[in-house]
């Protein structure tokens, strides 16, 4: 095919305006200045009057600029999913037939369809030849370049300026992670909370609650105080566990909205909700974005993170403190105990106590009253711990006092009780054993005042030594105490102990019970006392192996010689 001059010239002129077409379109990346001058350049080449171009964002294609077009028309741009059948919709067809526009191409790049160019008719009336379109589709495939380009810049510039607020919230994160460590008020801690928020969003009204020990703390507050309060309450809004914004306020809580409340923040320790953080509307009226209830929420979290370390500190030093205390307890409990068991030449005598505590209320003596005699007890207070310890030292104290009279031991243990009775209170009270015994006689005179019966073992059968009368404290002695006296022979045994033997549980929760107890001290009665003493222990560790101690143990055995 041969051309002649004039197409000579003409192929030649188009190549040059596509070439000028290139270096301008190319030379920003500004999205409105490449739309406009493809635009211009396709009215200009097709003397066309009108036309547009839509952009895709997202799934949608959305208008980016035109010219020749009505508001009126230009509002009636259906939502187009940019589909491969989007140019087929009936609502899209409606708009070009009253838009009067005749022509559509699709702007192509690497990525796909990004958009659209949409043109009137000629001003001559002729129609598009198909040079016209292959001039037109050599514009466009110029420009996708260009505007990809400028999509991604833009998109990049958005993710910039995200990323730079990110940055800086998270710089004044770091830095209000310092402030808030050097504060050991909560009052400061909230205050400079608030003036962190309202230094970023602008709020004049707020307010800062905590939670502790099931009870509402107002740590700073610009709304009606006793109102606010009442409608956390009516809400339950102490246990919120995610946000509630502006939407979620209008809808479902009233209450807060007539107190022109538009956000309300949990702050949050491992899940829980220690406390909340109010803001009201903002002074330049925007909404709170997702972001700005990340960075509220991420400060909340740093405050009461704060506010509970010094809490536990707090805790941990009372802790401290009170362990150091009970050591000293402990240490002078400890010497409240035999130091060391007096022999006699008819009776093996052995005796342990531990406590489930640090200071328990078990306690037992064994005490000299001459070279012939010496008195054994074991009692047990109601209780545990310190309160247990005092009343155990107390009775301690009573009977070293009374034992050293001369008193009969019924007479003695009726006085104890009542000393013991004037010094109690909220329904404690002591179960109590003790004996005078007689080594060159080998005789035991008891009296037991409602405690765990004693074991008498002799010739493979148990007497259980049960003679006395009430407990120690309920009440002054109103019926006398009664006394008894066995005489001992060689090879038995006596196993005192206290309902933390024979109570002991294993991780079923099953007692080591009187009857296992019986049947083993029968079985070891024939070995020394400290070996009883030391086979039972193990028995009950054995069997409780795995589960918490949960009372104090005490055991005390007399064997015959």
């Amino acid at each position: 095919m041969i051309m002649n001059d004039t197409d000579d010239i003409k192929i030649k002129r188009n190549l040059t305006a596509l070439v000028e077409f290139s270096r301008i379109i190319n030379s920003s990346r500004d999205l409105t200045f490449i739309l406009n001058n493809i635009l211009f350049t396709c009215l200009g080449k097709f003397f066309v009057t009108k036309g547009l171009i839509a952009i895709k964002y997202g799934d949608y294609l959305e208008l980016k600029s035109s010219k020749g077009l009505s508001a009126d028309i230009l509002n009636d741009f259906p939502r187009l999913k940019a589909t491969k059948e989007f140019l087929h919709e009936e609502a899209f067809q409606n708009f070009l037939n009253i838009s009067g526009l005749q022509i559509v191409e699709k702007i192509n790049s690497s990525e796909g369809c990004i958009g659209i160019i949409c043109l009137g008719e000629k001003l001559n009336k002729i129609p598009f030849t198909e040079d016209d379109l292959e001039f037109l589709r050599t514009i466009l495939n110029i420009s996708a370049t260009a505007v990809q380009n400028s999509l991604v810049i833009n998109e990049l510039t958005i993710v910039n300026r995200m990323l730079d607020s990110r940055v800086n919230r998270l710089s004044s994160l770091f830095e209000l992670s310092k402030e808030f460590g050097l504060f050991s008020e909560s009052t400061k801690v909230a205050r400079l909370l608030i003036y962190s928020v309202i230094g970023q969003f602008l709020v004049s009204k707020f307010a800062v609650i905590s939670f502790e020990d099931n009870k509402i703390h107002l740590l700073e507050s610009k709304f009606t105080e006793d109102l606010l309060l009442k409608v956390i309450k009516l809400y339950e809004i102490q246990k919120l566990e995610s946000s509630l914004t502006k939407d979620i306020i209008e809808k479902n809580y009233p209450e807060l909205k007539n107190l022109s409340i538009e956000l309300v923040v949990p702050m949050q320790v491992q899940g829980e909700s220690k406390g909340l953080i109010i803001l009201g509307k903002r002074i330049n009226n925007m909404d709170y974005s997702e972001a700005d209830i990340e960075f509220i929420y991420s400060v909340g979290s740093l405050a009461i993170i704060s506010l509970e370390n010094k809490r536990l500190f707090r805790e941990a030093l009372e802790k401290q403190k009170m362990e150091e205390e009970l050591e000293i307890a402990r240490d002078i409990q400890k010497n409240l105990f035999p130091q060391d068991i007096p022999e006699f030449s008819n009776f093996d005598i052995a005796a342990l106590n531990y406590s489930s505590r640090q200071v328990g209320g078990d306690y037992y003596d064994i005490i000299e009253l001459d070279y012939n005699t010496f008195c054994i007890a074991i009692g047990d207070v109601s209780g545990k711990g310190v309160p247990a310890a005092l009343l155990m030292a107390n009775l301690q104290a009573f009977l070293k006092t009374t034992v050293k009279q001369g008193m009969k031991l019924d007479e003695a243990t009726a006085l104890i009780n009542d000393l013991v009775s004037e010094n109690t209170s909220d329904g404690k009270f002591i179960t109590f054993f003790w004996a005078v015994v007689e080594n060159d006689e080998k005789r035991i005179t008891y009296v037991n005042a409602g405690h765990n019966h004693p074991l008498l073992i002799r010739d493979g059968k148990i007497i259980k030594l049960d003679k006395g009368g009430m407990i120690l404290g309920v009440m002054k002695t109103v019926i006398p105490y009664v006394s008894e006296t066995i005489q001992l022979q060689t090879d038995d045994v006596i196993v005192l102990f206290t309902d933390g033997v024979s109570e002991a549980m294993n991780k079923k929760g099953e007692e080591f019970s009187d009857e296992k107890l019986e049947s083993l001290s029968l079985n070891l009665s024939e070995l020394p006392a400290s070996q009883i003493i030391s086979a039972i222990k193990a028995e009950i560790q054995a069997y409780t192996s795995g589960a918490l101690q949960s009372d104090d143990i005490t055991l005390m055995v007399l064997k015959v010689n």
